[in-house]
């Protein structure tokens, strides 16, 4: 049963085409081309739905809110539209896509019975002299429904800094600063934007 929804996701993947749409149109894994055999696969454009979840969040009448954690006291504030550049930012450059990386990263995809999802895990080929900020990430996809459940992220900023962004469609984002501080990887900061109020 499960090789047969692995399949038709397949399938799936493989019947869809990049349209050009409105960032909002952007909600599930309608645009990534995945071809199985001896083809290369097209990644899932990460940056392109992260816009689209964005966009969702402008149009969807609610001011998400941000609870910023530093050494375990936690500020409040609403995130208005016009900080939203800022607020996002690190989510979205470096541009995750298949024209520039195909070369450079690998593409592993399973399901994870323990998840309940179909996992998209993508690594650098060769991480000595790698200059791609984003270092590895994962798309979790819904088997039941095709959609996207979930985006991790782990992004290289300096030599002692990375930020592990994790993204909870329609939900929620969250943003952990982690810094080597005389050789022990210590949490400075956790941010979490809030735009459903469900949980």
């Amino acid at each position: 049963m499960l090789s047969r929804v692995f399949f038709g996701t397949v399938i799936f993947f493989a019947s869809c085409k990049t349209n050009k749409k409105s960032p909002g149109d952007i909600n599930t894994i309608n645009n990534s081309q995945i071809i199985t055999g001896d083809t290369v696969s097209n990644f899932f454009p990460v940056t392109s739905y992260l816009k689209g979840e964005i966009f969702s969040i402008k149009t969807g009448g609610m001011t998400p809110i941000k609870k910023t954690t530093v050494q375990k006291v936690t500020d409040s504030m609403w995130v208005k539209e016009s900080d939203f550049e800022t607020t996002f930012s690190a989510f979205l450059f470096p541009i995750i896509d298949t024209a520039n990386l195909k070369k450079t990263f690998s593409e592993k995809r399973f399901l994870d019975q323990t998840l309940n999802a179909f996992t998209f895990t993508y690594d650098p080929l060769n991480d000595e002299g790698n200059s791609f900020a984003f270092k590895h990430w994962d798309v979790y996809v819904d088997p039941e429904t095709n959609k996207v459940r979930r985006i991790y992220l782990t992004k290289k900023i300096d030599a002692d800094t990375t930020l592990l962004l994790t993204w909870q469609s329609g939900k929620w984002c969250k943003i952990i600063t982690v810094k080597n501080i005389e050789g022990k990887t210590t949490i400075i900061q956790e941010e979490k934007i809030s735009w459903s109020y469900e949980e």
